[in-house]
């Protein structure tokens, strides 16, 4: 056991070279016991301003730690918003589709040949030269078929036109033959395709190349 000095050696502040000069200044300064008014003043504004300076980096830290957990809850919730949206796009356009089809079917229910007299008038150069014109249709009424070769003549076609009645088509549903092509309409088909391209625009916005729905895939479709 090394014992310890009970005292402490004396070390002077001031130290002194031979010729008397001074070396190392004294760095002791006695602590002031009192203040002025004026002092106390200048140290309750100083303890204020740095008061107010700590608080103020507080609140910034506060800020910054609330702007980062805001950004991490953004992006966390971003894919469930982006399927939320995506439902809702698909939902809209369903319900689109669905009215869509109400009208539709209520017009071609009025107005049965309003298919075929507009692809009368789209194709009424094309069958313009043709001797016969082969209409098939479903389950007409003679009435019907007046108005129907009415429209072929105000087409321009001046042959004969031949009727064949279909039974398992449509009323709105049409099959035009003539001697250079055929056309033809059937508006189930029509609301199908419509529901496929309709689909594939949906999954295409969405970052899919293609429709991941079998039931509306179009491979194998000509």
């Amino acid at each position: 056991m090394t014992p310890q000095p009970l005292s402490t050696p004396f070390a002077f502040d001031t130290e002194f070279d031979a010729s008397g000069e001074v070396i190392r200044a004294a760095v002791f300064r006695p602590i002031k016991r009192a203040y002025g008014p004026a002092e106390v003043d200048a140290l309750v504004a100083q303890a204020r301003l740095e008061a107010r300076n700590a608080a103020l980096a507080e609140v910034e830290s506060i800020q910054a730690m609330a702007l980062s957990t805001i950004g991490q809850a953004l992006a966390a919730a971003a894919p469930a918003l982006a399927q939320v949206a995506q439902l809702h796009r698909q939902q809209a356009a369903e319900l689109a589709l669905t009215a869509a089809r109400v009208v539709s079917a209520s017009a071609l229910d009025r107005h049965p040949e309003a298919p075929l007299q507009a692809a009368l008038e789209a194709l009424g150069q094309e069958i313009d030269a043709s001797p016969r014109l082969v209409i098939r249709t479903g389950d007409l009424t003679e009435a019907t078929h007046a108005r129907i070769q009415q429209l072929c003549a105000d087409a321009g076609f001046s042959g004969i036109v031949a009727f064949r009645t279909e039974p398992a088509m449509a009323p709105a549903a049409f099959q035009l033959e003539w001697a250079d092509g055929r056309a033809a309409f059937d508006p189930e088909d029509a609301f199908t395709r419509m529901s496929e391209a309709l689909s594939s625009a949906l999954a295409a916005e969405a970052g899919h190349a293609e429709n991941l729905s079998p039931e509306t895939s179009t491979e194998g479709r000509p």
